[in-house]
């Protein structure tokens, strides 16, 4: 009961928090999205303080990381908007972005390794259910705020 209220006033909190930005600006800050996001997987994943302190400077790294790999994935993508584009260059395409998602795994089981060290396979648990959670719901705010 108590986690179902904590859950629903983070929710509330993020709503309120966007709909009090200038509609001019969409989203968040790289900054407020992760400080929302340390929040919110804390306290589903139940991590606590120290933790938390080693956690997630590991955590954030793997995500830019990530997010490097996914980059380049979608600048290989965008050359296919050309309708010049050939079959050849579709296949470099999709062999690319495939390669990207392989690279992103690989990433994942290196760092899983490193957050055994600090969390345990419980909290790991937890975590990835409330990272999917978590972008569900700030897709759905984003969504809802820009109508």
């Amino acid at each position: 009961m108590i986690q179902r209220l904590v859950t629903l006033l983070i929710t509330l909190y993020i709503s309120i928090s966007l709909q009090a930005q200038d509609k001019k600006k969409p989203g968040f800050t790289k900054e407020e999205f992760r400080a929302r996001q340390e929040a919110y997987l804390t306290h589903k994943a139940e991590i606590t303080q120290e933790e938390a302190t080693k956690f997630f400077p590991i955590y954030f790294e793997l995500q830019d990381r990530k997010k490097t790999v996914n980059d380049k994935a979608w600048e290989q993508a965008r050359k296919g908007k050309n309708p010049k584009t050939t079959d050849a260059e579709y296949e470099q395409i999709i062999e690319g972005i495939v390669k990207a998602r392989i690279e992103a795994d690989k990433l994942d089981l290196e760092y899983l390794q490193r957050f055994k060290k600090i969390l345990s396979p419980k909290k790991i648990y937890k975590l990835q259910r409330a990272e999917i959670k978590f972008h569900r719901d700030i897709l759905k705010i984003m969504h809802q705020s820009q109508k």
